[in-house]
């Protein structure tokens, strides 16, 4: 494989994916930084298909991305591989409001292939090509300029292992006939809805005890002006207000802005500045949530009670065992709060009563719940037998 010295100018740039954008599929990864940031601060791209790989300079004066952002997210024709890929789908849909499509996780392949929960790069690495990666460079200030050999290497070993490791998994999935596993997966970590940071909806990230609607409202105005606030200044948000802060205050609103004062977690200036106003004019905007935005009193779905949740722990032992059985990891095969509800008795709108997952778990789930299905110990191995 060919690998090209760091990419700074447009013109490079432009090349190199005109190129690769004749391959089927390309291997991304990104360094950033956003310790002391609202939005990540992208510094680094790294992208390879089978016969060349490259680094790229984000940060380079002049450079154009564009080239490299539409064949992410305008090109259907090119797979784009990603491990653990979240947070650089994250990165490319603040800089177009899309994300890369298609695409494809090796972490979440990973899961149906047995390889564990949250397999990690250099795991996954390891456990496919036999090789342990140096990781020197993980924690390196990617901001900061030039960039030494050590630094590049580094991050391009990220694309370079990974478009070799990509057809050997796709190949082992086939085998199995776990491909198809994954499409729902994959659509569900492309959509765009998931990388927006909508003010109006950041108050359902803040935990509060309170159900009435006057708390609620105030604590959507609060947490909509924070989310304004710290994108504006390019903070994380809890450099502006921490959450328990911010939920106190809407549980307990301030009368006038002399007594931001006393609040903790606020500094006093906050009585006075005018950052402590806009405070204040948030909450005074505020309307009580509405009857259409009002979380239920009661759960969605039905309370478990005592037998309830001894049947839930049934079904979670019945998931360790069928994970085992068929080698995946038990977070892809089910959720938590599906095997809850399905214990409580609900049937309708659960994942695990839905293709694959039905095969696989769904119905046996079912059958235990219904008493068609019993543990049994065999041989010193426990498994599960029909019941007359």
């Amino acid at each position: 494989m060919q690998i090209h010295p760091l990419i700074t100018d447009s013109k490079t740039l432009a090349a190199f994916c005109a190129r690769i954008a004749k391959s089927p599929y390309i291997a991304v990864d990104t360094e950033f930084m956003r310790e002391n940031s609202y939005w990540p601060e992208l510094c680094l791209v790294q992208v390879a298909d089978p016969h060349e790989a490259a680094a790229i300079d984000p940060m380079a004066p002049g450079i154009d991305l564009k080239p490299l952002l539409d064949l992410m997210c305008e090109n259907e024709d090119v797979l784009k591989v990603f491990h653990a890929g979240g947070q650089d789908i994250e990165i490319v849909h603040n800089l177009t409001g899309k994300t890369p499509h298609p695409m494809f996780d090796t972490q979440i392949a990973a899961m149906a292939l047995g390889l564990g929960e949250q397999i990690g790069y250099g795991n996954l690495v390891e456990a496919w090509m036999g090789v342990q990666l140096d990781k020197g460079a993980r924690f390196t200030d990617w901001a900061r300029r030039p960039l030494d050999k050590r630094q590049i290497d580094y991050a391009i070993g990220d694309v370079t292992y990974l478009i070799q490791i990509f057809p050997k998994m796709l190949e082992e999935l086939r085998k199995t006939g776990r491909g198809d596993w994954l499409d729902q997966e994959m659509e569900r970590i492309s959509d765009p809805s998931n990388y927006e940071n909508l003010p109006e909806e950041a108050w359902k990230r803040v935990r509060i005890a309170s159900k009435k609607a006057d708390v609620l409202g105030r604590l959507k105005a609060l947490a909509a002006w924070r989310e304004i606030e710290a994108q504006d200044k390019n903070l994380p948000r809890g450099r502006i207000v921490k959450d328990e802060t911010l939920a106190d205050i809407a549980s307990h609103p301030p009368r006038t802005q002399e007594d931001l004062g006393k609040v903790r977690g606020l500094s006093a200036t906050w009585r006075t500045n005018d950052i402590g106003a806009r405070l204040m004019n948030a909450i005074a905007k505020h309307q009580p949530l509405g009857k259409d935005e009002m979380p239920d009193r009661e759960p969605r779905r039905p309370g478990l009670g005592k037998d309830g949740a001894l049947v839930a722990d049934l079904l979670k032992l019945l998931l360790k065992i069928r994970s085992r059985d068929i080698n995946v990891a038990s977070r892809l095969l089910a959720r938590s709060d599906d095997i809850e509800a399905l214990a409580a008795g609900v049937r309708d709108g659960l994942s695990i009563l839905e293709g694959w997952r039905y095969e696989q778990f769904g119905r046996d789930a079912v059958d235990l719940v219904e008493g068609r299905l019993a543990f049994a110990v065999k041989g010193g191995r426990l498994k599960m037998t029909r019941t007359e």
